[in-house]
């Protein structure tokens, strides 16, 4: 349970301003969309997806590193690796399983074995929307284990795009619809109050001895 009085005491320390921003912000967060990347090589793609998801509304990420292990390129990302929760894997079998124990149902984004257009994927069911390598794409263990495939519509003699445009366009299109609908996509309260604390915590300055006095003085 979070301490209320100890979570309003903390965000005296903010101003109104930035109180008010974190809770509009936080309004607009959704788990019912969440995003993995696999393996990705390139260290400025994946910060960037994490840019992407923090700027429509993705709460977590899930990072595989089986392969490549990798460090958040924060001139990229922005400082969205603040507000967003990065979930890390060492297999990419261990992150299909934590997501379909979750709910998600797993989409592959490929354009290749007869994958859906992006403007016909249903996003009533929570979905994991999977990311892979620059080069290879997915691998074969998210492939076979994918629920959906999705593909992104292209004209041009170009058959792909690289993975943070692909990222960006996808999660700009199913989060404008998904807040058109009457599903329930919006982190719950003791979710919002969660992450109103740890965002404080992240602003405010020695907030351990604010904290500690806090406790001393109750």
């Amino acid at each position: 349970m979070i301490d209320i009085k100890l979570l309003e005491y903390l965000e005296s320390f903010l101003t109104s301003r930035r109180q008010g921003l974190c809770k509009k912000i936080l309004n607009e967060r959704t788990n019912h969309f969440t995003v993995a990347v696999e393996d990705v090589y390139q260290l400025h793609n994946t910060s960037a997806v994490i840019r992407s998801c923090d700027v429509f509304g993705i709460q977590n990420i899930h990072v595989i590193e089986e392969v490549n292990v990798k460090r958040i390129d924060r001139e990229i990302a922005m400082g969205a690796q603040k507000w967003v929760d990065i979930n890390r894997y060492d297999s990419t079998s261990k992150c299909i399983q934590v997501l379909k124990n979750k709910g998600y149902q797993i989409v592959a984004t490929t354009p290749h074995d007869d994958s859906k257009v992006l403007q016909d994927f249903d996003i009533n069911t929570p979905a994991a929307f999977f990311f892979g390598r620059e080069q290879q794409g997915l691998s074969d263990t998210v492939l076979n284990a994918a629920d959906s495939k999705l593909h992104i519509p292209m004209v041009g003699f170009t058959e792909s795009l690289n993975i943070s445009v692909s990222a960006a366009i996808i999660l700009q299109h199913v989060t404008s619809r998904l807040r058109e609908t009457d599903i329930k996509w919006q982190l719950s309260e003791d979710e919002k109050l969660k992450k109103r604390l740890e965002w404080t915590k992240k602003v405010v300055k020695s907030h351990e001895q604010i904290i500690a006095r806090y406790y001393e003085n109750k």
